[in-house]
């Protein structure tokens, strides 16, 4: 067995108390009402626009009918706020044209991410187109692979593998990892990953997270599960952009069938840090959690 692969099993083992002391771990999930765990989302006809939210400040005063505010954060920051009336419009066309103005700020960054997807999906393609030499070397590699093959099994736990093969099972745990691919499923979380094209997708009932990465760069979107709208998408690079971002992306929040308020951000540093949290807090401001 490969030393990564026993310190995993280690390591998993550990949270069923089966290596060192009594460990545990716990993931909840709470939900009331049709809007999920946070409660219902207020419908507003104006922004509340604070002269102040944590590190931010407001710039002028509300403008496009109250619909709109701008602020300024450290080294630069710049965050807007939109009231939107969907008016018959799809949330998802309204946050794309937002995604797609907000990526034009960071274009090397969008580039490469897009780059390295498609040379995923292309090389996936081919592998596909292949089936019939995959199979036979998959046959060959299994052959290969029996005289390195490992199986555990105990009351509660089962862990076999083949080459770079692995299949776990602990109680509430199950993991498959094939080559560059890996599935995980702790309780009703799953989550799905591939070295390969540098995604990871992590779903707990209808609540998603996506993970796109190359290199540095990484695009982060996060959605609950429910009627309203609880959206963040997050484009990072340590790389400032020629305009000099390093950090875009936006939080939106809203009642099912709107209004929806979005918070942009731009932002000099790659982490989120204090501007994103300020940001946020001002749309739980107009139309709470």
């Amino acid at each position: 067995m490969t030393r990564p692969l026993f310190v995993m099993i280690c390591a998993l083992a550990a949270l069923t108390a089966a290596c060192d002391g009594e460990r545990t771990i716990r993931i909840s999930s709470t939900h009331t009402g049709q809007d999920g765990p946070h409660g219902v989302l207020k419908v507003v006809d104006a922004l509340q626009c604070p002269q102040t939210m944590g590190s931010l400040t407001r710039k002028g005063t509300a403008h496009a009918g109250g619909s709109v505010c701008t602020y300024v954060g450290a080294k630069g920051a710049e965050v807007s706020l939109h009231l939107i009336q969907l008016d018959g419009t799809s949330v998802d066309s309204v946050l794309e044209a937002f995604q797609t103005r907000l990526s034009q700020e960071m274009p090397l960054t969008i580039a490469r991410l897009r780059a390295a997807e498609e040379t995923a999906a292309a090389e996936a393609a081919r592998a596909d187109g292949d089936a019939a030499q995959a199979d036979a070397e998959a046959a060959r590699a299994d052959a290969a692979a029996a005289e390195e093959s490992t199986t555990v099994q105990m009351p509660g736990v089962h862990i076999e593998t083949h080459g770079d093969n692995a299949d776990v099972k602990l109680p509430g745990i199950n993991i498959q990892s094939h080559g560059d691919r890996s599935h995980v499923r702790i309780g009703g979380i799953n989550i799905q990953s591939s070295d390969g094209s540098g995604q990871v997708n992590i779903q707990s009932g209808e609540d998603r997270v996506s993970i796109q990465s190359h290199a540095d760069s990484t695009e982060v979107r996060t959605s609950t599960g429910g009627d309203a709208t609880r959206i963040t998408w997050v484009l990072n690079d340590p790389e400032a952009s020629e305009s000099g971002w390093r950090l875009v992306g936006y939080e939106a929040r809203g009642p099912r069938g709107g209004p929806i308020v979005v918070a942009t951000v731009r932002s000099r540093d790659s982490e989120r840090g204090r501007v994103f949290a300020d940001a946020r807090d001002l749309v739980t401001l107009n139309v709470g959690r």
